[in-house]
């Protein structure tokens, strides 16, 4: 895959995801119950990788292949292109 993911950022509700293509892709952080439980502080502290998206702290791995894979995890998870 030649995409990763360049920035995250979160909201109350969702996990942005800013792609390399100029893509963004949203998450409801619904989905991932350790997220959704975690504190700004907590999901602040990931790191990027080629691959995906690390928390440490909450000992959380995610793949940008899944996010992105042709059945989503959700219907509520959505990409846009960032314009």
């Amino acid at each position: 895959m030649n995409v990763s993911i360049t920035r995250a950022k979160f909201d109350e509700k969702n996990m942005w995801l800013t792609l390399s293509d100029g893509r963004m892709l949203g998450v409801p952080l619904e989905l991932f119950p350790l997220l959704q439980r975690a504190t700004s502080q907590e999901l602040g502290s990931y790191e990027l990788s080629p691959r995906g998206i690390h928390w440490y702290e909450l000992n959380e791995d995610l793949s940008l292949d899944g996010l992105l894979s042709p059945a989503p995890l959700s219907p509520k998870a959505q990409t846009v292109k960032a314009g």
